[in-house]
């Protein structure tokens, strides 16, 4: 009898810790009692019935087919935590074309090889491709069972880092708004008090920061919730186009207006009107905002009626508009009237320790638009990507997530699937030294402590929220001398 070592028993905690992390005895008894939807792929019939004999025994439910073609059709329509295989059934190479399908249908699902002595080189192949283990005939069937439950307790495991991160990415975000960073801390906090009022709201930041992205979450919080979030940009356009646009127009008020048209302040009646870059907006169309922001009432081009409207103003820009009032190119009155309640948006670069988490949110959205598993940042590539200073912001990072997923044929994205401006830029940059002149050590050192504050100094969920393994995270305590 002969088996590999199994690769969950690379990922054990460093007992060599003082202290076993909060926890740990909880979450062991929930993997131990984990209920697994086992696969059996056996042409034998007495040899399957035993293999699942043994795993019923412990609380797992099998499906027991005897060749390639039932396995490939249970693996099409159902969903396994553990595939276990022949490797040479009515085919020398079946086993081999299980454990690929089951590469294709069965992502989170682990895989153990069963075979003959004179088939080990093939089986170690069948390692190299993907399976989990492998285990030799004859069966010693306590053997059998602890190589499956390791097996059954990593995909568990895996299951469980999945759905906390999942519910991470909702406690430590708001309306698509992620962070755990101080500084987003506090903007959504900001968000949560601002977003039930009237009141109007400003918000700035650079290009890519999420302007849009917070307007949304402020009028999803409100009682205007039900009714239109309308958003017009500024930028670029003349009086002429922007007056048309906010005001709408009545027949006949210009050539080519064979209708009536509503502007934006009437479709946003009742719920919110977010205007985008208004530091662009010509000083005559500033004038006729601040009157409808003033008086409630919008009058269509054409036209000599007043409308009534009920919205919400949310504005927003990446200019500063005290040098732009000083400059004579935007009114002070109507920036009083706007600003009511100002929200800033960091850059990317003054919250770094966000990154990893905004980036693994991105993977999982782009890889569920892509209808495949999410594949894993690995630590490297986590640690250049907080490197960079992110001139596009968010923005920036969610095309370079987006790339670095369509390019990764495989579960793990590594480095090497950098866009070249990025992995360029690493290379240009040899004492990794950060813009905002911290160190990554001293990044990931605040990354660190601010994880475990939100995690109420339990080391498990710290690491689970990093994107890195307990031991990891262990030997970083130790170097960082964090308690």
């Amino acid at each position: 009898m002969h088996t590999q070592p199994s690769p969950a028993t690379n990922s054990a905690p460093d007992h060599g810790e003082s202290s076993a992390p909060q926890g740990q005895d909880a979450a062991s008894d929930a993997l131990e009692s984990y209920s697994a939807q086992v696969l059996i792929v056996d042409d034998e019939t007495a040899h399957a019935e035993v293999m699942s004999e043994a795993l019923r025994r412990l609380g797992h439910v099998c499906t027991i087919v005897h060749d390639l073609p039932s396995a490939e059709d249970e693996m099409q329509h159902g969903n396994f935590d553990l595939i276990v295989t022949d490797l040479v059934m009515d085919g020398p190479e079946d086993g081999l074309q299980v454990l690929a399908t089951a590469r294709k249908t069965q992502a989170d699902a682990h895989t153990i090889v069963v075979t003959a002595h004179g088939d080990i080189p093939t089986a170690k192949t069948a390692i190299k491709g993907g399976a989990y283990d492998f285990i030799e005939k004859p069966l010693d069937l306590e053997v059998f069972r602890n190589l499956c439950q390791r097996a059954i307790q990593a995909v568990a495991l895996q299951s469980e880092n999945t759905q906390l991160r999942q519910r991470l990415d909702e406690q430590y975000g708001f309306e698509g708004i992620i962070g755990s960073s101080p500084a987003i801390r506090r903007v959504i906090s900001l968000l949560q008090q601002v977003a039930p009022t009237n009141i109007p709201v400003m918000v700035t930041g650079e290009n890519g920061t999420g302007k849009e992205l917070v307007a949304k979450a402020i009028h999803n919080n409100s009682k205007r919730a039900k009714r239109q979030f309308v958003p017009l940009n500024c930028a670029g356009m003349t009086e002429s186009i922007l007056e048309d646009e906010l005001f709408g127009h009545v027949r006949g008020a210009f050539t080519g207006a064979d209708r009536e048209r509503e502007g934006r302040f009437e479709y946003a009646d009742g719920g919110t009107l977010f205007l985008d870059e208004i530091g662009d907006m010509p000083l005559v169309m500033q004038a006729k905002l601040l009157r409808v922001l003033e008086s409630g009432e919008v009058v269509r081009l054409g036209s000599n009626e007043t409308r009534k409207v009920d919205v919400r103003f949310i504005s927003a820009t990446n200019r500063d508009l005290d040098v732009l009032i000083g400059e004579g190119m935007f009114r002070q009155d109507l920036y009083f009237r706007i600003k009511g309640t100002l929200i800033d948006l960091p850059p990317l670069r003054e919250r770094r320790e966000d990154i990893p988490l905004l980036a693994r949110h991105f993977v999982q959205v782009y890889a569920r638009q892509m209808d495949r598993p999410a594949p894993e940042l690995t630590e490297e590539t986590q640690a250049i990507l907080m490197r960079h200073d992110w001139p596009g912001n968010v923005r920036q990072l969610m095309s370079v997530i987006h790339n670095m997923v369509i390019v990764c044929e495989g579960d793990r994205i590594e480095p090497r699937h950098l866009p070249p401006d990025i992995a360029g830029a690493e290379a240009g940059d040899p004492d990794m030294s950060l813009g905002t002149g911290l160190s990554l050590e001293q990044i990931e050192k605040q990354a660190i402590r601010n994880a475990l504050r939100l995690n109420n100094g339990n080391r498990e969920a710290t690491a689970r929220t990093l994107g890195i393994g307990e031991r990891t995270l262990y030997r970083k305590l130790r170097e960082y001398g964090l308690k």
